[in-house]
């Protein structure tokens, strides 16, 4: 049903008195404010305002308010201010939807993001929402817009006071955040941020300069290293969970995967008639097979399959999540803090001692080839099964230099690991 429209004074006594109509609408046009008027319905009413576009000459409607909240007085002057707004070539259907661009938190960008990037890999994910809250919390639920250049100096000041590492990588997420927002979220399909706030850290050169990592357990100390491994891995003292890590760390040494994929290892993707396991989804997206020593097959075969994971945690179905007991105990011997991934530089440091080639190297390390053509595109990179004989040499080597250091005699004193007293 058509509303009725009509004209007629607009006084407090007279919108009070107007009775709701049934089933319908009624508009009640002012006739002291023109485009100023009353929209009644079954329930409420409403204020409004109607008027032209100048220069463009489209029509709009804008709700003011509803009488009770809103008095006559209050709606006629936000009427004045509309017609006024219109009359300079406003249009307040664009200004409602760019006050809503406006109005995305920073919060919002990380879910769209997370929602439209849905092949980001777990760890990915966490990184993100870890900086959401830890290293923007303060702009989380403000607008993205509210990101100045000069806020993003301040912020990655403080947080490089911390860890020259970790504000480099918080300010690379923000990048990309404010990236897709501002090419998400547009007004008339123009960005509304018109800079990446965080380009004044290129624009000033304020991005820390961090030193590449090179932390490995020095070459005469790997022997010594694995005896320790052989020790807690068979020690009647150990505990299942101690004898795991002792496991998990050899097959970091032996094989030099990353944690993380050793320990999302399943059994249903190692397969030790065929001496090899396999990698779904890598770092580089593509998938492969890659071989497996005799010497870390031994190790699997050996190991009790509590649950679907190759290296369980102590508790539940999950799998195992940190080393550090061992790895303190790799640390004291080696002289220095070896983490999880210095046992993938150890790795490539033995596979040299080998005389295995680089790109060998790098393919058994699930690396990408890149700088020669043939061997980047005429080369198996799938299926590494045929790189057996360099993955024995590397295991082999290992086990020689125990054998070197209990012929040596060699004493496991642990050595005062740096930057420890």
């Amino acid at each position: 049903m058509k509303p009725i429209k009509k004209t007629e004074k607009l006084t407090k006594k007279v919108v009070d008195e107007m009775p709701f109509p049934v089933g319908r609408q009624d508009l009640i046009w002012d006739k002291d404010l023109k485009g100023f008027g009353l929209r009644l319905s079954p329930s409420k009413k409403t204020y409004i305002v109607q008027g032209r576009i100048h220069g463009t000459g489209a029509t709009r409607r804008v709700s003011l308010g509803e009488h009770g909240v809103l008095t006559l007085q209050e709606a006629r002057k936000r009427a004045k201010k509309e017609l006024s707004a219109m009359l300079e070539g406003t249009d307040p259907a664009q200004e409602k939807k760019r006050a809503k661009v406006e109005a995305v938190t920073l919060r919002k960008v990380v879910e769209g993001y997370l929602e439209d990037r849905r092949d980001l890999k777990p760890s990915s994910r966490a990184d993100i929402q870890k900086h959401l809250e830890k290293s923007f919390g303060a702009w989380a639920d403000r607008s993205f817009l509210e990101i100045t250049r000069e806020g993003v100096l301040e912020r990655f000041r403080e947080l490089s006071d911390r860890s020259a590492a970790q504000a480099n990588q918080a300010f690379r997420v923000l990048r990309a955040l404010l990236n897709y927002a501002r090419g998400k979220h547009r007004h008339r399909d123009k960005p509304i941020l018109l800079e990446n706030p965080v380009k004044v850290l290129s624009d000033t050169k304020n991005w820390n300069r961090v030193k590449s990592r090179s932390g490995r357990i020095p070459t005469d100390r790997i022997g010594a290293a694995w005896n320790l491994l052989q020790g807690l891995r068979i020690s009647p003292e150990q505990t299942r969970i101690g004898q795991t890590i002792a496991d998990a760390v050899c097959f970091l040494l032996l094989t030099g995967c990353r944690w993380s994929e050793m320990a999302a290892l399943t059994w249903d993707r190692v397969n030790l008639e065929a001496g090899s396991w396999h990698l779904p989804d890598p770092k580089n997206r593509e998938p492969i097979t890659f071989p497996l020593s005799k010497v870390t097959m031994k190790i699997l075969s050996e190991r009790p399959r509590k649950n679907d994971f190759v290296f369980p945690a102590r508790f539940g179905d999950g799998h195992i999540h940190d080393a550090r007991g061992v790895l303190e105990k790799v640390s004291a011997l080696a002289g220095t803090r070896i983490t999880a991934h210095d046992l993938r530089r150890t790795f490539r440091a033995i596979a040299g001692e080998c005389g295995v080639e680089f790109w060998k190297t790098k393919l058994l390390m699930g690396h990408k080839l890149s700088g020669d053509v043939t061997i980047s595109h005429y080369t198996e990179k799938s299926d590494l099964r045929y790189l057996s004989p360099e993955i024995n040499s590397v295991s082999e080597w290992i086990e020689r230099q125990g054998v070197r250091a209990k012929s040596e005699n060699i004493v496991l004193f642990p050595a005062k690991a740096e930057g420890k007293k």
